[in-house]
C-alpha cells in the first residue's frame, strides 16, 4: 500500500513538473503593436512622441544635446544605426521595459536637460 502511494505521488509530481515546463516554454505569438499601443505606452512612460522631421531639425541644430538610443538587439544595431546612436537593447515588451527601468535610468545618467529619442 505504501509503495502504491509513493508511485502515485511520483507520477503526480512528474505530471505537475511537465505541465509547468510546457506552460512556461510554449511559444506565444505577440500581438502586433498598433499606433494606439505606442501612444498609450508613451503616455504611461511620460514620453512625448515627436516626428522624424523634428528629430532631423534637432540633429541639424544641436546634435550634442540629442541622445539617440537604439533599443534593438545588439546584432541589429551592428547591422546599421544612425550616426551617434548608442545601443541599449531590450525586448519590445512592457515586461522587458519594466525589468530594465532601473538599468536604463543608470544608463541615461542624471542629465535631465538632454533630449532623448528612442527608436
Amino acid at each position: 500500500m505504501r509503495n502504491k502511494k509513493s508511485i502515485l505521488l511520483a507520477v503526480v509530481a512528474v505530471a505537475l513538473v511537465m505541465g509547468a515546463l510546457w506552460f512556461t516554454n510554449r511559444a506565444v505569438t505577440p500581438k502586433a503593436a498598433t499606433w494606439e499601443d505606442v501612444l498609450q505606452e508613451a503616455k504611461l512612460g511620460g514620453y512625448r512622441i515627436i516626428k522624424t522631421e523634428e528629430i532631423w531639425e534637432r540633429v541639424q541644430k544641436n546634435p550634442q544635446d540629442l541622445m539617440l538610443v537604439d533599443t534593438r538587439q545588439e546584432w541589429e544595431f551592428r547591422t546599421g544605426h544612425l550616426q551617434g546612436a548608442v545601443n541599449f537593447s531590450m525586448e519590445p515588451t512592457a515586461w522587458s521595459r519594466w525589468r530594465k527601468q532601473q538599468e536604463m535610468e543608470t544608463f541615461l545618467g542624471p542629465d535631465k536637460n538632454r533630449s532623448i529619442v528612442f527608436y
